[in-house]
């Protein structure tokens, strides 16, 4: 019993090390989701080949943005269209990031239509 509860308090500490150690958070968004799923492989890829320690992709909520217009110029208001964006979103957090792993993500081509947004945090 007692060696149950001292591995939870070690396994306690390590999260809490953990939390306090610097992260490099990614947030990679797109339009078309399988463009997403394939920057964000590309990113694990890179990250995990300079022995990077990584958390996630973790899947964000997908927010969709609904515009309607008339289809007539004049009159006619029941006739109406609907259009709608869908924006994809993934977060990836690099843990401890080395300065190897941190230049090869900036080097890195992706595909036109994936946005990125980098910051770090518990610096």
């Amino acid at each position: 019993m007692a060696a149950a509860a001292s591995s939870a308090s070690r396994s306690r500490r390590v999260k809490q090390n953990d939390a306090s150690a610097p992260r490099l958070r990614i947030r990679v968004y797109a339009y078309e989701h399988r463009l997403l799923d394939i920057s964000v492989k590309q990113i694990l890829d890179t990250a995990v080949r300079h022995d990077a320690q990584v958390v996630g992709p973790v899947p964000l909520p997908t927010t969709i943005k609904r515009y309607t217009v008339n289809r007539a110029p004049f009159i006619h208001k029941d006739a109406r269209e609907q259009f709608e964006m869908r924006i994809h979103r993934r977060l990836i957090e690099i843990v401890n990031p080395q300065q190897k792993a941190v230049e090869a993500l900036t080097g890195l081509t992706l595909p036109t239509g994936v946005h990125i947004d980098v910051s770090m945090m518990g610096a």
